[in-house]
């Protein structure tokens, strides 16, 4: 798997380009939003990168970010949606409007995305509703909330490791009874998710 590659930039002919890298050019999809962050040709580029293997072509894309590389991998994961599609949102939406969209299940957003019309706007938003995090939103226990006491630590961490994001963690932990045991507020703390 090519997951970066870093070479310079030699032809930008939207929504390709081709990054030369030790004598070799790479062609690569990318989505508008990298695009628009790329420098001049002949520059040093750095992307991360994506590569489909398909019957009849290896494809390989490129992203500015490893946050649109990671939702790009989400989105072509829903039922029909392609890569084609999925650089399209990526190219309409930021990955934190997009992600926004999601959670907050507003399927206007999507549609004005060319391509995307009301069925597949609602497969996103019943597929992704809880894959997809704002970038950084996976955070490590102690980023989570690191000014927290040591047992919202422990509750977040746990949360963590159960698969839930720091942004739910917090907001479960915000509200529960500090004088409870670590054990209990867990406890009490996946009882407001499920009921979420």
């Amino acid at each position: 798997m090519i997951g970066r590659l870093t070479g310079t930039l030699v032809e930008l002919a939207p929504p390709s380009l081709c990054v030369l890298v030790g004598g070799v050019g790479y062609e690569l999809d990318v989505p508008m939003s990298t695009l628009y962050k790329l420098p001049a040709v002949g520059q040093s580029v750095s992307l991360y990168t994506h590569l489909a293997i398909r019957d009849d072509a290896h494809v390989l894309y490129g992203f500015a970010s490893a946050a649109e590389r990671n939702t790009f991998r989400a989105l072509i994961k829903v039922t029909g949606i392609g890569a084609r599609t999925a650089l399209a949102l990526l190219s309409g939406l930021s990955v934190e409007d997009l992600v926004d969209a999601i959670q907050q299940q507003e399927s206007g957003r999507l549609i004005k995305v060319p391509g995307i019309g009301k069925k597949t706007a609602e497969r996103l938003l019943l597929e992704l509703r809880d894959k997809l995090d704002a970038p950084g939103e996976r955070l490590s226990a102690s980023q989570a909330n690191p000014t927290a006491p040591s047992a919202d630590h422990d509750v977040v961490h746990a949360l963590l490791a159960l698969g839930y994001s720091a942004q739910e963690a917090r907001k479960a932990v915000g509200g529960l009874d500090r004088s409870l045991s670590v054990a209990e507020r867990i406890r009490q703390a996946l009882k407001s998710l499920a009921r979420a």
